[in-house]
């Protein structure tokens, strides 16, 4: 008998796998395993939680970036200021004014990192409450109409448009015990 190169055997060997985990798919489907597939980011991006995290955001952070959007037009206005009026300056004048620019600029930089830290801290906090209040309602979903597995469709190559739950989801994400 002939041996198998290295590369050959590797594919027999894969070619082995992919037909085991087809015999078991058909025979977990033949055994009644019941399969949903949900579109994971549809629901995230529909579901009134993920809105309300959103809101939420704007609400908090939209004055301070109002702010930082009016320092940052002071601080081109100052310097157009500064270039406009260089030619009638001494240069001490032209220096001292250059360096308060320059501080204010650096100020301005903290501040704008310090409010993108504060506000990805809490867009982080709001969207790990939105996922786990998405799994629990997958879950308890899945739970409550028999289903084994339920596939996030991002994972899935093809499935049957039938077998989505992602609107009924969304159904219970929008119902009175969701909130």
């Amino acid at each position: 008998m002939k041996r198998l190169s290295r590369s050959s055997s590797v594919v027999v060997m894969i070619a082995a796998g992919v037909m085991a985990v087809a015999m078991a798919t058909a025979s977990a489907q033949a055994a009644g395993i019941k399969v949903a597939v949900v579109d994971y980011l549809a629901l995230v991006q529909a579901s009134p939680q993920y809105r309300s995290a959103i809101a939420t955001l704007r609400t908090q952070f939209l004055p301070e970036q109002k702010h930082l959007q009016a320092e940052a037009t002071a601080l081109k206005t100052k310097q157009a200021t500064l270039q406009r009026n260089a030619a009638t300056m001494t240069q001490d004048q032209i220096e001292q004014a250059e360096l308060n620019l320059r501080e204010k600029a650096q100020a301005f930089q903290q501040e704008q990192v310090s409010v993108e830290r504060a506000l990805n801290t809490r867009r982080n906090e709001l969207m790990s409450k939105v996922q786990k209040t998405l799994v629990s309602v997958v879950q308890t979903y899945a739970q409550r109409h028999g289903y084994n597995l339920v596939l996030s469709s991002g994972a899935v190559l093809y499935a049957d448009g039938t077998i989505d739950i992602t609107p009924a989801l969304l159904k219970e994400l929008k119902g009175p015990a969701a909130h």
